[in-house]
């Protein structure tokens, strides 16, 4: 028998446990289930997320049956409503429902964390993605090996790991998964990136996937310490931030605070350009009369006062 490569990741990985494995029956979540069934004997349950958007899926609920009977593996099947919204992409939410029931379902288990099985691949994906759309830090970071979500922590185990080794470990152990069919639809364009990028990518950048890595860990680490420097300067600047003391930071500064200030105290991402807005609307604010109002995400930012703040959907301002 030939060693399974996710086996090898979980070696240096101490989670705490009983923990509990996002397996959606494909290949990289199946060699994940294997390598912490064989790591954490009778301490790994198994979570499949039915989002009810094709006739297979029900076909991805047996062989996730099968092979957790094979394994000795509780498997608990969640059903989740996964439909979007208008202006609601298809992807984000499909994968918001995913986190909402996975954690949900480990929490009602007593699980203490989930593994993902996301890959070097699924890493390029989303770095390239996040290039496509003029990302700034925290985009090119791509995904991060660990996040909380809904009071349950998640982990990426699997990042250093390319898919193709994951998928030819099971081909030549004969270990059934799933193959979603949705997966090669290039309607969208996370699939378009994988069928034609990436292996435009791998004939000319054989080792893409090490250092399109290094690149978003490089990109994190600089976006913790920007996050850091905006907590000082908020700390200076106070909440809601005074408009002189912002005045008294340079462009960058001010931009990097507010942006920390609008996320940390109120979720609302602003835009590049909105942020640009803003920062010319406080340079020209000179004068007591001066108004300051602009959109931003759900709510606007206006001027009370001395300060500004912050107005979500009809509510006071904070």
């Amino acid at each position: 028998m030939s060693p399974n490569p996710a086996l090898a990741a979980l070696e240096q990985f101490s989670p705490q446990l009983p923990l509990g494995i996002a397996y959606s029956g494909g290949a990289d979540s199946t060699a994940l289930l294997y390598a912490a069934a064989q790591r954490w004997p009778g301490q790994v349950s198994a979570i499949h997320v039915h989002h009810g958007l094709q006739a297979a899926a029900d076909g991805f609920v047996r062989v996730c049956e099968e092979t957790c009977t094979t394994l000795g593996v509780p498997l608990q099947v969640v059903h989740v409503n996964a439909r979007h919204v208008d202006g609601q992409s298809p992807e984000d939410a499909a994968r918001l429902a995913r986190y909402a029931a996975l954690a949900q379902a480990a929490s009602s288990r007593g699980l203490q964390a989930v593994l993902l099985g996301q890959h070097a691949d699924d890493q390029v994906e989303t770095l390239l993605l996040a290039l496509s759309r003029g990302a700034g830090l925290p985009g090119l970071s791509a995904m991060a090996a660990q996040l909380e979500r809904g009071g349950m922590v998640f982990h990426r185990p699997l990042l250093q790991l390319p898919a193709s080794r994951l998928r030819d470990w099971l081909v030549r152990e004969g270990k059934a998964f799933v193959d979603d069919p949705s997966n090669t639809d290039e309607r969208y364009t996370r699939n378009r990136i994988r069928a034609r990028l990436l292996p435009a990518l791998q004939d000319t950048f054989p080792q893409f996937r090490e250092t399109f890595a290094r690149s978003a860990r490089h990109a994190a680490q600089a976006q913790a310490l920007l996050a850091e420097l905006a907590g000082e300067d908020l700390a200076r600047v106070g909440v809601p931030p005074a408009i002189r003391a912002l005045q008294a930071l340079s462009s960058a500064r001010q931009a990097n605070v507010l942006r920390h200030w609008l996320l940390t105290a109120h979720q609302a991402g602003p835009s590049t350009a909105q942020l640009d807005q803003l920062l010319g609307q406080i340079q020209a604010c000179t004068t007591r009369g001066h108004r300051i109002e602009l959109k931003v995400a759900a709510g606007q930012v206006r001027r009370d006062g001395d300060v500004l703040v912050y107005r979500d959907q009809g509510l006071p301002p904070i």
